[in-house]
This record gives C-alpha cells, sequence and structure tokens, in this order.
C-alpha cells in the first residue's frame, strides 16, 4: 500500500501546485500566528479553493476558539481540523460534532509513555498526529524541525489511526516509513528553504521517497 503524504504550512500557490502535482494527499493550512507558516482565513480562501477536490484539506490551530473555527470553517471549508495545542478529548469530540468536521489531533512524543496519551483521544479524534515534543523554549508546539525516536510508537501504533510527523525529510522518511510502518506521513520544515519558505524541489522529492519506500 503507497504511503499518503501530507504537506503542511503552504501559504503560497506556487507551493500548493508543487505538492499536488507532486502527488501530496493532503495539504495543510497554518491558523496560528507565532508560526513562520501562518496564513489568516482571508489568505487561505483562495488557496483551498485551488486544492479542492485535488487534495484533502487540513486546517491546523492551536487550541482555537470557538470563533476562529468558525472563520476558518467559513473561509476554507475544510476536509479535516488538525488540533495541535493542549485540546483535552471532550473538546476534540465536541468540534467534531458542533463544526462537523472529522478531527485530527496532535501528540507529542518524547518517549513511549508520551505516545501512550493517544489512546486517551481514540474515541475523540478521527486520527492521531504522531509529532517530536517542542524544544523548551520553542514559540510553538509543532514545525520545529525535531525528530523523536520512532521505537517510541511500538506499543501504540498498532492500536490507533496515526499520520506520522516531527523532523522529516527527503533523506530520512523512508527509512521512518520502515520502522513505524506509518501509512501517512506530514512534513512542513523538512522541505523549506528557510522558514516559512517552500521549496518545490524538496516538495518533489519528499513526495517521492516516501511514496517509493
Amino acid at each position: 500500500m503507497t504511503t499518503k503524504v501530507k504537506i503542511c504550512g503552504l501559504k503560497s500557490e506556487a507551493a500548493l501546485e508543487a505538492a499536488i502535482a507532486g502527488g501530496a494527499d493532503y495539504v495543510g493550512l497554518v491558523f496560528f500566528p507565532p508560526s513562520p507558516r501562518h496564513v489568516t482565513p482571508e489568505a487561505a480562501k483562495p488557496l483551498a479553493a485551488k486544492a479542492r477536490g485535488r487534495a484533502q484539506i487540513v486546517a491546523l490551530m492551536v487550541d482555537p476558539d470557538d470563533a476562529l473555527i468558525d472563520s476558518v470553517v467559513a473561509a476554507v471549508a475544510p476536509d479535516l481540523i488538525q488540533l495541535h495545542g493542549d485540546e483535552t478529548p471532550e473538546r476534540a469530540a465536541e468540534i467534531h460534532r458542533r463544526w462537523g468536521t472529522p478531527v485530527m489531533k496532535a501528540i507529542t512524543v518524547e518517549t513511549a509513555a508520551d505516545a501512550g496519551a493517544a489512546l486517551g483521544y481514540r474515541d475523540a479524534a478521527d486520527l492521531i498526529l504522531f509529532d517530536a515534543r517542542a524544544p523548551v523554549d520553542s514559540t510553538r508546539p509543532g514545525g520545529n524541525g525535531a525528530a523523536f525516536d520512532w521505537r517510541a510508537l511500538t506499543g501504540v501504533k498498532e492500536k490507533v489511526r496515526y499520520m506520522l510527523s516531527g523532523g522529516l525529510t527527503p533523506d530520512n522518511v523512508a527509512g521512518a516509513i520502515r520502522i513505524t510502518g506509518a501509512g501517512i506521513v506530514d512534513v512542513s520544515s523538512g522541505v523549506e528553504s528557510r522558514p516559512g519558505e517552500k521549496d518545490p524541489e524538496l516538495i518533489r522529492r519528499f513526495i517521492r521517497a516516501a511514496k517509493e519506500a
């Protein structure tokens, strides 16, 4: 079965087209001002329109209030809402129920015990995103280019539907897939020339490496 790929943090039409042309299955839009990949709902609207029907649209938010979700859903109509903060299982389930959109919950991992937290979201989220724990001084919970020990997922990965993220690059994604068996992988900083600026060639290389793994 071919691995699916999510390219996250897209801000420009050129980067979006490179992702979709390269074979991306998911495209991610970030609605979190501290991130260099942040877009407003208004700026994201034409990107979502261009992606619709060609790839699954993912809206990433961090501990969003109802007003932000309202504005993002109205502008983007995402296929999937990615919750990348400290949202509880109850909040994740409420968001799915209220907006009628599937939810992916990010779980930050450093140890096997961290990965185990995903089990608490099995009934609340449609998909789990395993990401590396952010450095203590980081201003954002993801997109930091850090990897974690993929073996930490050993006791959990068969029990949840998940996407693998955290420090993936065109050079290491095949190895990550071999070790974890991940059916979906997610990349942001690993296909950038500098923070927030996607490199079309790195996007193509990443997707090719993932799908050939």
